[in-house]
């Protein structure tokens, strides 16, 4: 598809629809009103007019401050909503005479008109984008004004399909990749930085790294997910070795035997809800494994970001005895900020934090019995496996902050993916190596509080009526 014809087809055509659009609606009017354009948008029947009309609605939600896109964000909420009268007589037709008729008319009667207005928005030259970027300030306003939920369901509804996997193209990204892009993968990394186009560089350039991101058709030049890959010999434990100078040398390199995904960094925030690194990891592995028969082992080595305030609300209140007296005295050595320099190979101290991040991946879990951290929901669900705690395999400031220097290895057997998947998703089961279990120091039989929260539900539940 010409990306670039197709945009300037909608110019041409946006431009002649100003020709038919009421001077009031266009160019301002008497009052240039963003809500009654928004209202002629989803009335109007004109494939011309709606193009003007789409371009005008987002050209003036760009000029709006704060304060008045959240207004016009509540207008889409209480003005666009389905008709009550509509779906009562709807239903009651399908409920006395069920079929695929009366169905259908139920279904249109349902529908939020803010969909069809969202769909109609999407006709204007780069409408997906805009329409990307107010999502991400519905997320925003949400949090201040929960009504408000109701528009960013729908939009949600919207770019789940727009953004399906068959849309998206997988592209590596090279130094000889366009600049513009480049620089965009320099401000989205979120999880370590990239600090100089130097440092970007030995993350492209080396014959044994790679970074490949996902495209949108409608939005070329903006990565939606890319992930960055270390090509190796054995699974690494720290992301110093991972990121560290490439030894200069004139020996041929051996054929790598190890796949190590070491960053992915979601770029579009008003694209959250919308999972892509699931497809991203698969279809990667699919392009190394043909590139690189001698890669045999596809792992992660990824943060634990809510591990260090986890253990905080563990040492305040441990109900679930994670942590023995012996534990409590070496985390206290946690509270000099200059700990890996002072006592890095600290036994005590690195049993007691392994110990208690064992515990943490394979007992504490949220509300829905799945692990609390959200890295290990994304890779378990995926059919990874927990592999590695790894101890020091993070020193920078971000990583000691948020997770007192650990990282884990997730493993993609490729021929345990789809069981560890389904044992996940339907079992709750976390898929762990045999090395990581032997570190959980709290026995089986233990239950947290939350199992027993929900052992005692169950019993509740069990017993006869009276």
């Amino acid at each position: 598809m010409n990306v670039s014809f197709l945009q300037e087809l909608l110019t041409s055509i946006a431009e002649q629809g100003r020709q038919l659009m009421p001077t009031a609606l266009v160019g301002g009017g008497k009052r240039g009103d963003i809500h009654e354009l928004a209202q002629a948008l989803l009335s109007g029947q004109g494939e011309a007019s709606g193009v003007v009309l789409a371009r005008e609605v987002l050209a003036k939600y760009r000029r709006l401050g704060i304060e008045q896109r959240r207004e016009f964000v509540r207008y889409l909420a209480h003005n666009m909503q389905p008709d009550g009268e509509t779906i009562a007589r709807a239903a009651t037709s399908y409920i006395a005479s069920p079929g695929e008729d009366t169905l259908a008319v139920l279904q249109a009667a349902v529908e939020s008109p803010r969909q069809e207005f969202f769909r109609r928005l999407n006709l204007a030259p780069g409408g997906t984008a805009e329409i990307v970027s107010m999502r991400r300030d519905i997320l925003g306003l949400v949090k201040s004004d929960p009504a408000l939920a109701r528009v960013d369901q729908d939009l949600q509804h919207l770019l789940a399909s727009w953004f399906n996997r068959g849309f998206l193209v997988l592209r590596r990204i090279d130094w000889q990749t366009p600049a513009a892009i480049l620089e965009k993968i320099i401000a989205y990394e979120a999880v370590h930085q990239i600090v100089s186009w130097d440092d970007l560089r030995r993350r492209l350039d080396p014959t044994d790294r790679r970074l490949f991101a996902f495209f949108h058709p409608s939005m070329v030049d903006e990565p939606l997910i890319f992930v960055e890959v270390a090509l190796m010999g054995e699974i690494a434990g720290s992301i110093q070795t991972v990121l560290g100078e490439h030894p200069k040398t004139d020996e041929k390199p051996h054929a790598p035997t190890t796949a190590i995904f070491y960053s992915i960094s979601n770029c579009q925030e008003g694209l959250r809800g919308i999972s892509f690194g699931n497809f991203l990891i698969k279809q990667v592995v699919e392009e190394l494994a043909k590139e690189l028969p001698s890669l045999k082992t596809f792992v992660t080595l990824s943060p634990v970001p809510q591990f260090a305030r986890w253990l905080d609300r563990v040492v305040a209140d441990d109900q679930d005895g994670v942590l023995s007296t012996t534990d409590r005295k070496a985390l206290a050595l946690l509270r000099d900020p200059r700990w890996t320099e002072t006592d890095p190979d600290n036994a005590q101290l690195k049993a007691a934090l392994v110990g208690a991040a064992a515990f943490y991946f394979m007992r504490a879990k949220s509300a829905d019995g799945r692990p609390i951290d959200p890295v290990a929901r994304f890779h378990l669900g995926n059919g990874a496996r927990l592999e590695r705690i790894n101890w020091l395999g993070d020193v920078s400031e971000k990583g000691l902050r948020e997770a007192h220097g650990l990282m884990v290895n997730y493993a993609y057997d490729l021929g345990a993916i789809e069981a560890n998947h389904e044992a996940y998703e339907n079992q709750g089961a976390v898929a762990v190596s045999k090395p990581v279990k032997a570190l959980l120091k709290v026995p089986d039989k233990v239950k947290t509080k939350a199992e027993k929260a929900k052992a005692d539900a169950a019993k509740t539940l069990a017993l006869p009526s009276k």
